[in-house]
């Protein structure tokens, strides 16, 4: 594609992982690391950097322009030179100028190396850290289990020896529970004749050191006794809390509670199950003319098999709990570990295990599903319920991966009633579940909408800019971190809505407020009402809130520096300790940071919040989702 066709494609979505615009002053780092992701992420195909191209921000829809560079010939010489020399190979883009609205646009086209030539890294620092994956639209660092993916090592984590373990950690219930699940599964398999030994080796879940036998992760994960496991392995653990209301607190002492759950992966599972199982509503249906009832909510199977994929998958290099967490009307499953699958490609046949061992022994008792296909039937059995299909994020930044079951029946009376309120805006249906998945959870992107409805990027993102166009929902990010939230009419009332048969014009603005003569509308018809044109976030603050202004937040000795810092700035870490005495005593939104600071909000996030909570100077309100729509900061506590 030339620059042009780019160009309108990077505004036709929202967003794209294989096109990066850049101003291009100069070849910087940022350069290069795109430059090193574009290289390595697995099955992209490469991808496209166009210099020359800014976003603007001050435009509804932050269009991107082309406003060129002023010396293309110096900036592919230096390009060239620098993709020869700083990486541990060379890599060779394509580089043309092309003419863009009168502008030298840099096209440069990088491509996807061979599988046996990856990783691409930086020769100052060098693996893991130097090398760096595509995730969505970003450029990430990789870590272990990144090269794992690149090397497809056999030496995997779960093969590994623990010297200070023993035979003596091995539960013997762990070990017969496994005899049993296996035998029902194939009453006559080879290693059922061996003894104990001769099993747990023929697993891998024991090898010889210096002539003793020592237990592996596997063997101690799978098979070792809890108190092995709380003095060996003390952040293994399944902890399930259960949440009053619809979304994450701030005081955990009085709002939740929490079951710790640790011991043999076999029998963590069944505990898990039945633990939450019996926790989540139920319910019979007895449709007309039959005898038999059928059961309402959440699939056993469904609920099993997140279980299971979470204690499968997980990374057991990081030292974190799995959490479920029950809210009021979800179950979210979060566990350590980025998937290794592409996110795009979840629910298709074939499947990556970070831990190879533990997955097979899971496999072989008919606890997991084989050849990958665990999520579609997760899909199909919540659609065959009637409930909104589960989504999955994987998080690459955070190293963590989510499922969210949504404990709620899709079109339901109050649903339909609630879904005709937009009937003149002729939704799809997949707007429609879109929509009901934003009233329940609050907030949506690109990815969950894709997994919702089984479409591609370019599909997804014209049906999100479609609702955005109609201020049903409003863009919140940019780039990899774009999420909607309900609009200026997502909540508007069922009595502002004209009746079916009225023939008004249906625009966005003349839903605003019903006319009271509707063969001659008032010169006001088309001026939406004040409470309209203000965001829901707003109209569900509490009023002293909303009389209170922001600066009246913040210390005068702090107000002071503010004012001292003048517009621009070149002294980072400056402004870093100026965020760090604004967020003190406080929660803040990094829009009002950047409202005290007078400067742009994403800027603001890139250049200053993101790094300070890298390096554990500030909190998140909401750390289990991070794209929360009311996502605020705090200076963490020593």
């Amino acid at each position: 594609m030339n620059a042009a066709e780019l160009i309108q494609q990077l505004n036709h979505t929202d967003e794209l992982n294989w096109i990066e615009a850049k101003k291009g002053s100069a070849i910087n780092r940022s350069i290069l690391e795109t430059v090193c992701a574009f290289s390595n992420e697995p099955g992209m195909g490469g991808g496209h950097i166009l210099l020359g191209v800014v976003i603007d921000n001050d435009s509804f829809f932050s269009a991107y322009t082309a406003i060129g560079v002023e010396n293309p010939d110096k900036l592919q010489l230096d390009l060239a030179s620098q993709c020869a020399s700083v990486f541990n190979q060379s890599i060779r883009p394509q580089i043309s100028v092309e003419q863009v609205s009168g502008q030298n646009i840099l096209n440069i086209f990088v491509p996807e190396l061979p599988e046996g030539q990856k990783p691409v890294y930086f020769k100052s620092e060098g693996l893991p850290r130097d090398a760096y994956r595509r995730i969505g639209s970003g450029d990430q660092r990789c870590t272990d289990d990144d090269l794992y993916v690149f090397y497809n090592v056999e030496d995997t984590l779960d093969s590994s020896i623990l010297s200070q373990t023993s035979l003596d950690d091995i539960s013997e219930e762990a070990v017969a529970l496994y005899r049993k699940l296996r035998a029902n599964v194939n009453a006559f398999a080879e290693e059922l004749q061996y003894n104990d030994m001769d099993l747990l080796y023929a697993l891998g879940c024991t090898k010889k050191e210096k002539d003793e036998v020592k237990l592996t992760y596997a063997g101690l994960l799978l098979f070792g006794k809890r108190a092995a496991h709380r003095r060996l392995l003390p952040m293994v653990r399944l902890d399930y809390i259960r949440v009053s209301g619809t979304e994450w607190v701030e005081d955990p002492e009085n709002r939740f509670t929490t079951i710790d759950m640790r011991g043999p992966l076999l029998e963590l599972v069944q505990r898990a199950f039945i633990q939450i199982s019996d926790d989540l509503p139920k319910g019979f249906l007895l449709p007309e003319g039959e005898l038999q009832a059928e059961s309402i909510g959440l699939p056993a199977r469904v609920l099993r098999e997140a279980i299971v994929n979470a204690l499968i998958h997980r990374s057991y290099r990081v030292n974190q709990p799995i959490q479920i967490i029950r809210y009021k009307n979800r179950l979210e499953i979060i566990n350590p570990g980025f998937s290794l699958k592409p996110e795009d490609h979840l629910g298709e046949p074939g499947s990556v295990n970070r831990n190879p061992y533990v997955a097979a022994v899971f496999h072989e008792t008919n606890l997991a599903e084989t050849k990958g296909s665990g999520i579609r039937i997760m899909r199909s059995l919540m659609s065959k319920a009637g409930l909104l299909p589960p989504t999955f994020e994987s998080d690459h930044a955070k190293n963590e991966f989510t499922t969210r079951l949504l404990l709620h029946h899709f079109l339901g009376e109050e649903d339909l009633e609630w879904l005709a309120g937009f009937k003149h805006f002729e939704l799809s249906k997949d707007q429609k579940l879109s929509l009901i998945f934003v009233k329940e959870v609050g907030a949506i992107d690109n990815s969950t909408y894709r997994q919702l409805n089984s479409l591609d990027l370019m599909k997804a993102s014209i049906d999100l800019r479609d609702l955005r166009k109609k201020h049903i929902l409003n863009q919140k990010g940019r780039g990899k971190a774009t999420y909607y939230v309900p609009g200026d009419i997502f909540h508007i009332p069922m009595e502002l809505l004209p009746a079916e048969n009225e023939g008004v014009n249906t625009s966005v603005d003349d839903l605003s407020t019903p006319p009271q003569d509707l063969s001659t509308p008032p010169p006001v018809f088309s001026t939406p009402p004040p409470v309209l044109s203000t965001p829901p976030q707003a109209l569900s603050t509490p009023p002293q809130e909303l009389t209170t202004p922001l600066h009246y937040r913040i210390e005068n000795s702090v107000l002071e520096r503010i004012n001292q810092l003048g517009k621009r700035v070149n002294d980072g870490q400056l402004i870093k300790d100026i965020i760090k005495e604004i967020c003190k005593t406080d929660f803040f939104k990094s829009s009002e940071i950047a409202e005290l600071l007078e400067k742009r909000e994403d800027y603001v996030k890139r250049k200053f919040l993101n790094q300070m909570i890298g390096a554990g100077v500030l909190e998140y309100k909401f750390p289990d989702m991070i794209n929360h729509p009311e996502q605020a900061y705090r200076t963490k506590k020593a």
